[in-house]
């Protein structure tokens, strides 16, 4: 993770996380009144077809009130899916063998056309 410091105003402390086609910015800041509160910033990177690509941002504003529930539901969520499914990443991007449902449905009617036996009435 990039650590960051900035000297603007409301902008305090940055750390970055860069995840694939995703980074991740967490940014404490500064309200008014001189308090701090946190932002989690994602933006995921897109291609246009003519090889442009531009940018989608999400952003969360977490403020000190709602810092315990969020940590604790967090981390129960997060450590749900590590006992359901492990550590281990499943999709197609990991997996050099995965097919999509689709691409299964095309193989099975491949398979049932190489199957089949063109038959001419005539020749009976």
């Amino acid at each position: 993770m990039e650590e960051k410091k900035y000297n603007a105003s409301d902008d305090i402390y940055s750390k970055i996380l860069r995840a694939g086609r995703r980074t991740y910015f967490f940014d404490v800041r500064s309200t008014k009144a001189g308090d701090y509160y946190l932002t989690i910033s994602e933006s995921k990177k897109f291609t246009n077809e003519d090889g442009s690509f531009y940018f989608k941002k999400h952003k969360i504003y977490l403020y000190k009130e709602d810092f315990q529930g969020f940590s604790d539901l967090l981390n129960e969520m997060t450590q749900y899916i590590i006992d359901e499914k492990g550590l281990e990443v499943i999709s197609e991007i990991h997996q050099k063998d995965y097919k999509k449902e689709e691409d299964k449905e095309e193989t099975k009617e491949d398979e049932k056309k190489e199957n089949f036996t063109d038959v001419d009435f005539d020749d009976i």
